[in-house]
């Protein structure tokens, strides 16, 4: 069992200063799904789930993402992606290093490996080419092993802004709801009004699930969502898709 201090250190610290408006606008173009990231390209499962029959409608698909925010996003990548903002913002290497390698294990299937290795490696690509391309610590995002994942690079992009935690996570999260959102509409399929209605959704419940993932110490983060896996595996080899997750 941790100890209180044990559990103080693993938690990302939490700024009350309010961000500038310079901060805020970096982080509506992280989260924005114009980011030449590729992220419009994948469904992480829900293509599979509508091809299974378990998403058809509004209601279901809004009920599905809502529980992959609350049972995967808020205790795996949320809380990581707030620890490495805090290892970036120290320079903390071997923090930073050991947060990728454990994300880059819990890649349940090939696709979702895939997407993060992929979305990361173009996060690189993008910073290399920003006003921060001078900082070492690009370099050391583009030297981890085996490559820099997606959140581990969101991570440094909001450092290298001046974000906070909170607004950070808030960031990531809203980006995952607009691709997702547009995902469904696309495979179950919905229009906008009901992808509105579903992101009004998410909305509702993205501040208590980043404010969970902002204090859940190291060894309560998990991800072990087997029926996703399955989905993601089984989309591998589905006849007719989409997305490529």
């Amino acid at each position: 069992m941790c100890t209180a201090q044990a559990v103080a250190t693993t938690m990302a610290p939490t700024a009350t200063e309010p961000s500038s408006a310079a901060t805020r606008l970096q982080l509506m173009w992280l989260a924005s799904p114009a980011l030449p990231v590729g992220g419009f390209s994948y469904s992480e499962g829900l293509e599979a789930a509508v091809e299974a029959g378990l998403v058809t409608s509004e209601a279901q698909a809004g009920d599905w993402l809502l529980d992959q925010l609350h049972l995967s996003l808020s205790r795996s990548d949320l809380p990581a992606l707030a620890q490495a903002c805090a290892a970036w913002a120290q320079h903390d290497t071997p923090r930073v290093r050991a947060l990728n390698d454990w994300l880059h294990q819990t890649r349940e299937s090939a696709e979702l490996r895939a997407q993060a290795e992929q979305m990361g490696r173009s996060l690189l690509d993008w910073l290399r080419n920003g006003v921060h391309a001078a900082d070492p610590r690009i370099a050391t995002l583009a030297a981890l092993p085996p490559v820099p994942l997606w959140p581990t690079g969101f991570a440094l992009a909001a450092t290298l802004a001046g974000a906070t935690a909170q607004d950070t996570l808030l960031a990531f999260a809203w980006g995952w709801a607009e691709n997702m959102a547009q995902a469904a509409m696309k495979a179950v399929p919905l229009g906008q009004a009901a992808a509105q209605r579903m992101l009004a959704r998410l909305a509702a419940d993205i501040p208590a699930a980043v404010e969970a993932a902002l204090h859940l110490p190291d060894d309560e983060r998990q991800a072990h969502t087997p029926g996703l896996a399955i989905l993601s595996a089984c989309h591998e080899t589905q006849y007719s898709r989409l997305f490529r997750s």
